[in-house]
């Protein structure tokens, strides 16, 4: 049986909450974690539209992009439209888990996926992250408590680096001891010196969880005193960072760019700021509403900055530092990072069905353009 909870800890576990910006609120916020789930649907906002899909396909769990509940509030009814909308799931049964900008900046997350998707090469975090306090872990540990000190590292979150979990290195050795009379040893008798096979485990753990991972450890270890060493490490990186930054493989004029946009977002009425002749080659991204990022695409010497929408006085701010503007729209720049978390669910919980919502459209229309563009 999968619940949700078991759901929320996948999804914290590709998009860590530690991620998101300070001012986001991400996580599970509606709902009941122990609730079973066979059916997820993935959306980019909960509107009455996703709400009506979730209900009619029998959805126990929304997954969506942008938090239900955003600001604090002081009441939910049907007096306003979100209050609606969430008494209904509630009567339903249907959580709504949301990870927001952990998923914009995490890797293989929504600006990792419009990078791919713009062919980019090269790429790196436009705003890289600040340094976190972070430790190597290393224990010594008899032979075979190995794997049992490991399992209980990894599940207090130690052994994270970048995209891969679970990570350590061990190197076999001798270790000595001596018990005195007040001692309980494990392994030899109280009153010689012994001499032990062991492993030394070394780990990566982040200060916040240091403590709950060093319990763990000894709570698996089968030695009364284990040997435990905490090493701090310097100028480690905080995470993946914020938006990205790439090059193309050749420079193409700005004109061009904006229809490579417009094709691999399939998105209308792309605006765009700039000489439509000027060269590009180094982009920089920042998907849904990234106009805070033009001061960092300019300094990293970014030839054009893709985002979904921006301010007026922005636009003006990005011509005066020579960088242009591509804006391909909100929905357009985070609506297929939306789909892509549906097919990695998907691949992680293979017993259940899993899909992107399919009424889901973005609100803005185009003059002119038909309902298929």
């Amino acid at each position: 049986m999968t619940t949700v909870a078991d759901v929320a800890e996948w999804l914290d576990t590709f998009a860590p909450r530690h991620l998101a910006e300070a001012w986001d609120n991400v996580g599970l916020l509606w709902g009941d974690p122990k609730a079973e789930v066979s059916r997820v649907m993935t959306c980019l906002t909960v509107t009455a539209e996703t709400a009506d899909e979730a209900l009619a396909e029998r959805a126990e769990l929304i997954v969506s992009h942008h938090p239900v509940l955003f600001r604090a509030v002081q009441k939910v009814n049907t007096d306003r439209p979100e209050g609606a909308i969430l008494l209904r799931l509630a009567r339903a049964g249907v959580t709504v888990f949301s990870p927001h900008t952990a998923l914009d900046n995490t890797v293989g997350g929504i600006n990792d996926g419009l990078a791919r998707r713009l062919d980019l090469e090269q790429v790196k975090p436009l705003r890289p992250s600040p340094s976190r306090p972070t430790f190597k872990v290393i224990v010594f540990t008899p032979r075979s408590d190995r794997e049992h000190v490991l399992d209980a590292a990894f599940a207090a979150g130690a052994g994270k680096i970048g995209a891969y979990n679970e990570c350590s290195y061990s190197s076999a050795g001798f270790g000595t001891f001596f018990g005195t009379e007040a001692a309980n040893p494990a392994v030899g008798q109280v009153g010689r010196r012994e001499t032990v096979r062991e492993w030394r485990v070394e780990l990566i753990c982040p200060a916040e969880i240091l403590s709950h991972v060093l319990a763990a450890i000894r709570a698996s270890h089968s030695y009364e005193e284990p040997a435990i060493d905490v090493v701090p490490l310097e100028g480690t990186s905080g995470g993946p960072g914020i938006g990205r930054l790439g090059r193309l493989e050749a420079v193409e004029p700005l004109e061009a760019f904006v229809a490579r946009a417009a094709r691999a977002l399939s998105a209308t009425g792309i605006q765009f700021a700039g000489d439509a002749a000027r060269p590009v080659r180094k982009v920089a991204i920042a998907c849904g509403a990234g106009d805070d990022f033009v001061p960092d695409a300019a300094r990293a010497g970014a030839d054009v900055l893709l985002t979904g929408e921006a301010r007026f006085h922005r636009v003006l701010e990005a011509k005066a530092l020579g960088l242009a503007l591509v804006l391909a729209g909100h929905f357009a720049t985070e609506r297929p990072g939306v789909e892509d978390l549906a097919d990695r669910l998907a691949g992680a919980f293979t017993s259940m069905t899993v899909w992107p919502s399919r009424r889901e459209r973005d609100p803005l229309r185009v003059h002119g353009a038909t309902d298929d563009q």
